[in-house]
């Protein structure tokens, strides 16, 4: 399990299930698309909001990802960093599967302003605390870890990378969740939305202990 996710292919692999995984979760706000378009009555109004959800979850990975890859200039600090980081993923997973209860700041936000909600649910559940560890893992896996490159560069590469892991993560999460989003938009309605909810905070909690643990394991 550690060999699959270790390498290079197997962490990009992990960028993008994890963003299938938050797509089709419904705490990122597929459903509120689905409303959207319900009150609406027009199928723009699905992928206007998709849309917004995508922007804000992109800003939170970014927000969280931007200051660890400013952190691997400290290539000698790396082990250490890449060590805090699999540890707070772990705490955030053992804090949500004791505490269910969801931050109340996210109902006081108007249903209009979905990427402001995006972003900051994304923050609250730890969706872009999940793939920290999977960066770090990313920067350690070829030269970039090598001490002898210069700062600046490291940065460059670091930062880009972020962008890029983000913005595959993104893509996949809109994606997967869009696709739940059509399909219960155009056959299923409002009445699946009442009926058919399917809770994954345990789920939930669950894998960001275990992404903690596989990057503990990697080191």
């Amino acid at each position: 399990m550690v060999e699959l996710f270790s390498g290079t292919a197997g962490l990009w692999l992990a960028v993008v299930v994890s963003g299938i995984y938050h797509g089709v979760n419904p705490g990122m706000g597929w459903p509120l698309a689905v409303s959207a378009a319900l009150m609406e009555g027009q199928r723009g109004a699905l992928f206007r909001a998709l849309a917004a959800l995508a922007a804000g979850h992109f800003a939170a990975m970014i927000g969280i990802l931007l200051p660890f890859a400013l952190m691997t200039m400290l290539v000698q600090w790396q082990l250490q960093i890449r060590l805090v980081a699999a540890v707070i993923v772990i705490g955030l997973g053992l804090y949500l599967l004791i505490n269910r209860r969801h931050p109340r700041f996210l109902a006081r936000i108007p249903p209009t302003r979905l990427a402001l909600w995006s972003f900051l649910v994304a923050l609250a559940h730890g969706a872009a605390l999940m793939l920290v560890p999977i960066y770090l893992g990313l920067c350690g896996s070829g030269a970039l870890s090598a001490g002898h490159i210069a700062a600046g560069a490291l940065m460059s590469r670091a930062a880009g990378l972020s962008l890029l892991v983000a913005t595959v993560h993104t893509a996949a999460m809109i994606l997967s969740g869009g696709t739940v989003a059509f399909a219960v938009y155009h056959w299923l309605g409002m009445k699946f939305l009442s009926k058919g909810w399917f809770n994954l905070d345990v789920v939930w909690a669950l894998s960001l202990i275990l992404v903690g643990t596989i990057s503990l394991a990697a080191l």
